[in-house]
């Protein structure tokens, strides 16, 4: 399993405008849930992503982390206030 620094590195590389580890994005692993807790802040507005292991394996390995992706994208939404 990956640590959270090295996840971070690569949400932020693939999505370098979602801002910096640690102040806009954080990583943590939740052992209840066996998933990786994504954490993004921009302005006012929060969002957590629940990234399962094998999801943040394949972002790791080069693949387009796909889910968290949607969600950075409605998260954008939200603070440009194009809400639907």
């Amino acid at each position: 399993m990956h640590d959270k620094k090295e996840l971070c590195k690569k949400i932020t590389s693939i999505y370098p405008d979602i801002g910096t580890c640690g102040i806009d994005v954080d990583v943590n692993f939740d052992d209840g849930k066996k998933a990786w807790v994504v954490d993004l802040k921009k302005g006012g507005h929060e969002l957590k992503h629940y990234l399962e292991v094998p999801d943040a394996d394949g972002c790791m390995d080069g693949k387009q982390c796909v889910s968290l992706g949607l969600e950075i994208a409605q998260l954008k939404k939200n603070i440009e206030g194009n809400q639907y």
